[in-house]
């Protein structure tokens, strides 16, 4: 018996956009997944991600990256244990600071 699924959309931005070649992906992933599961299929997806944007854990963001959930500024990703929901949008935000 299959495992359920669900599905998301991650929109990528910036210097993701330019790595991976496009603006935006679907994954199908096991409904039971964490945060810490959509950022390891993005690193076995798009391997130049790492060490970029992505830890060399390929589980968690390096700092200042983090994914917004359906457009809301108010709702990003904080805790990646928690679990993405069918349908959401997760928009991967690469946040720079420099003086």
């Amino acid at each position: 018996m299959s495992k359920p699924v669900i599905t998301l959309t991650i929109e990528l931005t910036g210097i993701a956009k330019s790595i991976a070649g496009h603006s935006q992906v679907k994954l199908e992933i096991s409904a039971s997944a964490t945060y810490h599961d959509v950022v390891f299929e993005l690193a076995r997806l798009y391997p130049d991600l790492v060490n970029i944007l992505i830890d060399a854990d390929r589980r968690n963001f390096l700092s200042s990256n983090l994914f917004i959930i359906n457009d809301e500024m108010t709702d990003p990703v904080f805790l990646m244990e928690q679990h993405p929901r069918n349908g959401d949008k997760l928009t991967l935000l690469s946040v720079m600071t420099g003086g």
